[in-house]
């Protein structure tokens, strides 16, 4: 019996080995893009045309005192439990931007905040215990096809490690507000759907969500919270390693090209600087503060964290405006004293001695008036110009849009607020430990 000699089909190699390489090079990194709804802007159904701009910059100031509350209250918890972290979450009063998705399948439509100081991402559910108002409809995941409950087993169970499952052995989760606003119920999964930036859909398969049973929450809020933080559970870990935030001006409540980017797919450009994980906020080096190129005299050891988990630098987006350490703000609001005083009017605010407010027009009064630049390790920097770094007071009335954090007897945690970060395109990659900043028109971002 003759024994065959095996040769390799030589056409059929080079034919899969072309395949292999074509869809190397064809398949790209999943990247979502989606508008983001500022929670005053005419596109938002909670927008009040009757709001007058005295009634916006005590919301916008009330907002981020709290927001500074709970980050330094987060912030502290050095190498915590998660039963200490569970009852953590970002008050509802300082939601900023909202992002439109729909959930299940059918797809239900729902508002959310965006939050980088969150994990969970968390809506209201069916039946309901007890809810609060909501603008679009409450999710019932008994008629979704698509929804399946978390069983306690899971590795993603841990949102309420100390009383976890139910009598049916399903996750359970339960999330307390500051301001008293809570959500309690059941862990999922579920398909998300996006609306992208070019009015297109992207779908998101088995995203671990909480289904939120008994609610409580103040009048006109979102559906609930879309976590950004680092954390296994968040969007962004579901996506990837990498998203990236624009926000355009923040007092034109017209401005539509504020977005969200998510996915490795994500696009970044501009100087970066280090970024570093405590607790699952994002902690920056902040080196020093200029005005018109000219060096304050801080020490950067005020921006420093220590090792117990106070002080250092949080960029975030719930915060409207910035705070800085008791040193690094009386440095720059003495140097913004000696470039206003005497050419405008200095007036006072009953609600915060120590804020520096002027009477005059923002853009008319402080036509000239040179760029606050942060400097970070690296070598990036973020420029404030005059709409970043001053906020509205009405009455013909404005403040600097930047606070001391030593109020309410504050740890020293500095925060740089959603103000500061305008006109810029803001990205994090995670697995480099880096966030870039490029200043840029948002709407170009599309283009």
């Amino acid at each position: 019996m003759a024994i065959m000699s095996w040769r390799p089909n030589v056409f059929l190699c080079l034919s899969l080995l072309s395949l292999t390489t074509t869809l190397a090079v064809t398949t790209k990194p999943q990247k979502l893009g989606t508008r983001l709804i500022h929670y005053d802007s005419v596109y938002s159904p909670y927008y009040n045309s009757t709001a007058t701009t005295a009634d916006r910059f005590r919301h916008a100031i009330q907002k981020s005192r709290k927001r500074l509350a709970y980050l330094e209250a987060r912030a502290s918890y050095f190498a915590a439990s998660d039963d200490a972290r569970a009852g953590l979450v970002a008050d509802e009063t300082g939601v900023q931007f909202m992002a439109n998705f729909s959930i299940g399948t059918p797809p239900i439509p729902q508002l959310l905040t965006i939050d980088t100081a969150s994990d969970l991402m968390w809506v209201q559910c069916q039946p309901c215990i007890s809810c609060f108002y909501q603008h679009s409809l409450i999710f019932d995941p008994s008629k979704s096809s698509t929804y399946a409950n978390l069983s306690c087993n899971s590795p993603s169970c841990s949102v309420s490690p100390s009383d976890k499952c139910d009598s049916l052995n399903n996750c359970k989760f339960s999330l307390a507000y500051k301001d008293g606003t809570k959500s309690a119920g059941i862990m999922g999964t579920e398909k998300l759907t996006f609306q992208t930036n070019d009015e297109g859909e992207t779908t998101i398969d088995d995203m671990v969500f909480g289904c939120g049973h008994d609610n409580d929450g103040l009048f006109r809020q979102p559906s609930g919270t879309l976590g950004l933080s680092p954390d296994s559970i968040s969007l962004v870990s579901k996506l990837g390693s990498k998203f990236s935030y624009c926000v355009g001006s923040i007092r034109d409540p017209n401005y539509s090209f504020n977005q969200l980017n998510l996915g490795d797919g994500v696009i970044i450009e501009g100087a970066s600087t280090p970024l570093e994980l405590f607790n699952n906020l994002y902690y920056v080096t902040l080196q020093g503060i200029s005005i018109a190129e000219n060096m304050l005299n801080i020490d950067p050891q005020v921006f420093k964290r220590t090792p117990s988990g106070t002080g250092g630098v949080i960029i975030d987006s719930g915060s409207t405006i910035t705070f800085l350490s008791t040193d690094a703000y009386d440095s720059l609001s003495d140097q913004v004293k000696n470039l206003l005083d005497g050419k405008l009017e200095r007036v006072s605010d009953n609600d915060d001695p120590k804020a520096l407010c002027y009477e005059g027009d923002i853009e008319k009064d402080l036509s000239g008036f040179p760029v606050v630049t942060f400097h970070f390790a690296g070598g990036a920097e973020l420029g404030l110009e005059i709409g970043s770094m001053f906020i509205e007071h009405g009455l013909g009335r404005f403040c600097m849009a930047v606070k001391g954090s030593d109020l309410n007897g504050s740890n020293g945690l500095s925060v740089i607020g959603i103000m500061a970060q305008q006109n810029y395109n803001v990205a994090f990659d995670l697995i480099g430990k880096a966030v870039y900043f490029q200043m840029i028109d948002c709407q170009l971002l599309e283009e």
